[in-house]
């Protein structure tokens, strides 16, 4: 069982088909507007967790829970601030930080996925490197600067 960083590849056939809308807020476009954007949720995962560039979904085998208190619920937390844009010639989507407040979890890994879809279609997988662990304190999910070279979701 491994948690291998990934943008997801179903992810990517689903960008060419319209399926996956960034702006902020919740809804979708047409072919012809941007629309209010779908909701974007992420999912913390155990070592035990198998998760790479063949997830096509979340799920919550191997997810996360909190050992103490109720800070992390199964689904993980909505992000904000997701706001596509353009770094020169490449595009780019930022998301805010999230953050578990008052949490006790470990976790290895996350998982970004489409809450506005019916199949909850996942979008990329994130390998922290080791098992991060808070405990009654804070877990946060810094996201990289959105720029060409370092923004979690970008097209060159």
């Amino acid at each position: 069982m491994a948690i291998t960083q990934a943008m997801c590849s179903s992810f990517k056939q689903e960008l060419l088909q319209g399926l996956h809308n960034f702006t902020n807020g919740a809804g979708g476009g047409t072919t012809t507007t941007t629309g209010t954007g779908n909701t974007y949720y992420c999912a913390l995962y155990t070592s035990s967790a198998t998760l790479g560039a063949t997830t096509t979904a979340y799920t919550t085998t191997n997810e996360t829970t909190n050992t103490a208190g109720a800070a992390y619920n199964a689904g993980g937390q909505g992000l904000t601030n997701v706001t596509p844009s353009l770094d020169g010639t490449t595009a780019i989507t930022d998301f805010g930080n999230v953050t578990w407040s008052a949490s006790s979890l470990t976790a290895r890994g996350a998982m970004i996925y489409n809450f506005s879809q019916s199949g909850n279609n996942a979008v990329c997988i994130l390998d922290f490197g080791s098992d991060k662990t808070s405990s009654a304190g804070d877990f946060t999910i810094n996201f990289p600067a959105p720029a060409a070279s370092t923004a979690l979701i970008r097209i060159a």
